[in-house]
């Protein structure tokens, strides 16, 4: 069965925002342990380098998990990929001439756009874009306040 509207916010990501809708938190979300998954063999060597630059930064503000592994090595296969079309194009450029006299695209500029997007989608997943940045807190209290009322009608 299809579900309606967007997608649920992990709860976690809900805390570090302050819970701007106040709406009531999960309290029985899976709560994985917020340890780096270790980098698989067979990414890219690029995908690799790329793997190492941001696993410390991701695992230090508690948002890459070791059940995250396939979703980031998502990120950094196509984050690889994205540069390899751009090395591509930078040394090419992105038009050539058939042999019938036609002016083409070549086929790594929608190879790029196709990786870009992919990467941007997971990029907001793991909040590597300035936008989905705005949206966390790093640091922010738990949502507890000063009054114990106010944390009881927080939580219903």
């Amino acid at each position: 069965m299809a579900t309606r509207g967007r997608k649920p916010k992990p709860t976690a990501l809900k805390v570090l925002e302050g819970n701007p809708g106040k709406r009531p938190l999960n309290m029985n979300e899976p709560k994985p342990e917020k340890k780096a998954p270790k980098c698989p063999s067979w990414l890219e060597p690029e995908a690799k380098k790329e793997w190492r630059r941001m696993t410390k930064t991701l695992e230090k503000i508690g948002v890459l998990t070791k059940v995250d592994a396939a979703a980031f090595a998502g990120y950094c296969q196509a984050y690889a990929r994205w540069k390899e079309a751009e090395e591509f194009l930078t040394k090419h450029g992105t038009i050539f001439k058939t042999p019938s006299g036609y002016i083409q695209q070549v086929p790594q500029v929608s190879i790029a756009q196709t990786y870009l997007k992919i990467m941007k989608n997971f990029c907001s997943e793991f909040g590597l874009t300035p936008s989905s940045r705005t949206r966390i807190r790093v640091g922010a209290e738990t949502g507890k306040t000063d009054d114990p009322m106010e944390d009881i009608l927080r939580m219903v």
